[in-house]
């Protein structure tokens, strides 16, 4: 199911899911079944991801003219990041990718040997931004406005040592994010000034659940620049898969429901190229993850 929080002209944001090239409002579903479903993600989640399943089965037995009561077409909502108001910071993985790992060696200060474990970082919950919006740069702050994009995973249920071979249990869906970047905005190895300032976490389109996706150790990844391509990958390079990472963060701190886990980006950023290459006003990045669909964001200097 490809979930999404929406807007109409004359709405405040919705919870929906699409069906044939429409967007279904949640809410509305459940009214007319009798089925008390949310109007937020965040609650969605919090039903946990037996819900699923039970609309899945509601949609089979909804009537296509029912279908239109309850739906609008694409053209008339404007979509909002899935989660607009994370909970919590989203969780960032750096280093995730061996080629990252070597481009980074070479232009930043990090090493050129693999990590033995996830490196941790985060992203305030002021940093999410959606699709055809703006990232703001101030270029007070940075020079070197850089691109990231990533494959998500949002959590599904709480968890505390969570066993590998069962961590995708915990897992409710998934997400593109682009992890902006400022590289001269690192202080003493720290990265929440580089990777957390306003709007520096773009996401979306939808949310899709995890039923969806076959194998999220197997997606293509890409990013456009101006539509020029920058970054092209596939996640099954990650050096430490899903599993991993669910297993080591839920070691430190205890995962909950929509907790967003930015898994990490491939080679092609911006740091890494000879000569190097930022984002300045006006340019136009597009990321993309295969089965979840592509964000399109433009800077703006501030």
């Amino acid at each position: 199911m490809k979930l999404l929080t929406y807007r109409t002209n004359d709405s405040e944001s919705r919870l929906g899911f699409i069906h044939n090239n429409r967007v279904v409002d949640m809410e509305d579903f459940g009214g007319i079944h009798n089925f008390p479903l949310p109007n937020d993600m965040l609650e969605l989640i919090d039903m946990g991801f037996e819900v699923i399943a039970e609309i899945n089965e509601m949609i089979g037995n909804t009537r296509e003219i029912d279908f239109e009561m309850i739906s609008f077409p694409m053209n008339a909502i404007t979509i909002l990041a899935p989660i607009e108001k994370p909970r919590k910071n989203i969780i960032g993985i750096g280093l995730n990718y061996t080629e990252h790992v070597a481009e980074s060696a070479r232009t930043l200060d990090t090493s050129n040997e693999l990590p033995q474990q996830p490196v941790i970082f985060s992203k305030p919950p002021t940093t999410v931004t959606a699709t055809n919006t703006e990232i703001l740069h101030n270029p007070k702050l940075t020079q070197q406005l850089d691109w990231e994009v990533e494959l998500a995973v949002i959590i599904g249920k709480e968890g505390k040592y969570v066993p590998k071979e069962n961590a995708m249990d915990y897992v409710f869906g998934y997400t593109v994010i682009n992890d902006i970047s400022a590289r001269d905005c690192r202080r003493s190895g720290q990265w929440i000034v580089s990777k957390g300032q306003d709007t520096f976490a773009p996401m979306g389109p939808v949310l899709v659940t995890k039923d969806e996706i076959e194998d999220p150790h197997n997606l293509n990844l890409s990013l456009k620049l101006n539509g020029v391509e920058k970054q092209s990958s596939n996640t099954k390079f990650m050096l430490f898969n899903i599993n991993d990472l669910i297993n080591d963060l839920s070691t430190v701190f205890t995962l909950e429901p929509g907790d967003i886990i930015a898994t990490g980006t491939p080679a092609g950023v911006g740091a890494g190229r000879n000569p190097q290459e930022w984002m300045w006003n006006g340019d136009v990045v597009e990321a993309t993850v295969e089965g979840i669909g592509t964000i399109v964001n433009t800077i703006k200097e501030i």
